[in-house]
């Protein structure tokens, strides 16, 4: 539990009424009770809080408290800036428990910070080096030569391959998977998807062949503060490394294509596909199911709307939308002229036969 006023100090907050009173929970207004917070952050939340019995809400600058029922309140200048403060402050963890599990596999080559929680069935090959504080959940795979930074959160199920190098404060959901090979092939000869591409369209006269594998010598660096989904993954780069910069957080089933750079605080959401070879610069957020083709740069903070598909460069700041991906207004537009072709389609006809009359 935590007092009102403990509350408000870790927010950088203003608090008024009783600050002794404890919270242990965080909870919408209309379900709040005696030992919960409110987020009741704005006027429209506020009005369900007679529904629920809290006495502590986290509420909007300038709100009257004391006309809404509570015995204390908690400002909040930036509602979801307080609502980070509030769910790390208030997050009660998954639950695995301190130490090395007796079921762990762990080589003896294998180097264990300060700390280190390991859980039940985890697997952490030689030379790995697991920073201080850092918690390996139940079935995970560190592989071989990987340097995890400290204070790593790693749910159930996660997997690192050998010689990935990855930050402090690393986050990983269920299933995350880092290091698997790049999906890298070629043909004997050259392939029908290779003279596609150069004449844009014509494969020609090749004939079928067999893919044959090219392997992956690179690894994946990662930064600090990094955080992936579930299901997300990063594929080994094939000569150099795959990297992925600091601050940036990876929905669900996000995939990073091999020998691909994102660069710092950058947004990826959930089912985005990133090809091979691509630089990403610093701050550019894709929304969910962007599609971006390999070769190609997206300069610094680009953003793309949910289901784009970014078939070539984007300058840095622009905003684009669409398939192809274009200028946001410009995509509007195109839009706009779409659902204006059955009228224009009508009005011809009507031209038409005036004009044959």
């Amino acid at each position: 539990m935590f007092t009102v006023r403990e509350i408000a100090t870790s927010l950088q907050a203003e608090a008024e009424g009783d600050l002794d009173l404890t919270v242990l929970r965080a909870a919408e207004p209309q379900d709040a009770g005696p030992d919960d917070l409110a987020m009741a952050m704005a006027p429209k939340y506020a009005e369900s809080l007679d529904e629920g019995s809290a006495r502590v809400g986290l509420v909007w600058e300038g709100a009257d408290w004391q006309a809404m029922g509570l015995q204390a309140a908690i400002f909040a200048p930036r509602p979801r800036l307080a609502m980070g403060g509030i769910t790390r402050l208030l997050d009660p963890g998954q639950g695995f428990g301190p130490g090395v599990h007796p079921s762990a596999v762990i080589d003896p080559e294998a180097e264990l910070g300060d700390g280190v929680c390991v859980g039940p069935l985890a697997v952490i090959a030689a030379g790995a080096r697991i920073g201080a504080g850092s918690v390996i959940g139940p079935q995970c795979y560190i592989g071989a030569d990987v340097t995890l930074g400290r204070d790593a959160q790693l749910r159930e199920g996660v997997s690192i391959g050998a010689r990935a190098t990855i930050g402090n404060r690393f986050r990983a959901q269920p299933g995350a998977r880092v290091g698997g090979d790049g999906f890298s092939y070629v043909t004997p000869e050259v392939s029908g998807v290779e003279t596609a591409r150069k004449t844009m369209g014509d494969q020609g006269e090749t004939k079928a062949q067999s893919w044959l594998r090219i392997h992956s010598l690179g690894a994946v660096d990662i930064g600090d503060d990094v955080e992936l989904g579930s299901n997300c993954t990063i594929d080994n780069g094939t000569i150099r490394n795959t990297v992925i910069g600091s601050g940036s957080k990876l929905d669900n089933l996000v995939h990073v294509g091999h020998n691909t750079r994102v660069g710092k605080d950058c947004l990826l959401c959930g089912q985005t596909g990133i090809s091979g070879s691509v630089d990403i610069g610093n701050n550019v957020v894709l929304g969910g199911q962007t599609g971006v083709a390999d070769n190609i740069f997206i300069g610094d903070g680009v953003i793309a709307g949910g289901g784009t598909k970014i078939l070539s460069n984007v300058p840095a700041g622009r905003v684009v939308m669409g398939y192809p991906a274009v200028k946001m207004e410009t995509h509007t537009e195109m839009y706009k002229g779409q659902r204006r072709l059955g009228r224009l389609m009508r009005d011809i006809e009507a031209l038409k036969k005036a004009v044959f009359k």
